[in-house]
């Protein structure tokens, strides 16, 4: 059987063995506990950066939609103003044109009013009635009895 020291023995190192164990499990636990806290913290700034990411993605989306809207009202005002100048513009040719045409027709209606004037005043002269005839009013008194035959010897 074992001698008093060789228990002795086999209990010290027993002791030391169970000791060491649990130098070694404390350790084990510190350094699970260390690269919990390092996952962790690894995982926060992730999510932080994530985060981060996605409100900056928000604030240019809505700087961009809001830009596109700005934009897009520019271009309808733009659209809107160049309508009102070309319609003012179309409305203004349109009355010159009116005017211009109506002055022509007024001219032509006047040549017009000229010409037959003249035709008749013409057309007078021919068959002597137009005035000015002095030839004419001169004898315009006489009867066909005053006038002397010409009795040809």
């Amino acid at each position: 059987m074992a001698t008093h020291e060789q228990s002795y023995g086999a209990g010290e190192a027993k002791g030391r063995a169970e000791e060491k164990t649990g130098q070694t499990t404390e350790a084990m636990k510190q350094k699970a506990q260390e690269a919990k806290e390092r996952t962790y913290e690894t995982a926060q700034q992730g999510k932080d950066k994530t985060l981060s990411a996605t409100e900056a993605a928000n604030q240019k989306a809505r700087e961009t939609t809001e830009a596109a809207k700005q934009k897009a009202q520019e271009l309808t005002q733009s659209a809107r103003e160049k309508t009102q100048e070309t319609t003012h513009s179309t409305r203004e040719t349109a009355e010159a044109a009116k005017e211009k045409t109506g002055g022509i027709l007024q001219q032509t209606g006047e040549q017009v009013k000229n010409l037959a004037k003249g035709a008749t005043e013409s057309l007078k002269q021919t068959f002597g009635m137009g005035e000015g005839n002095e030839e004419r009013d001169k004898y315009k008194d006489y009867t066909k009895e005053d006038v002397p035959r010409y009795e040809g010897k």
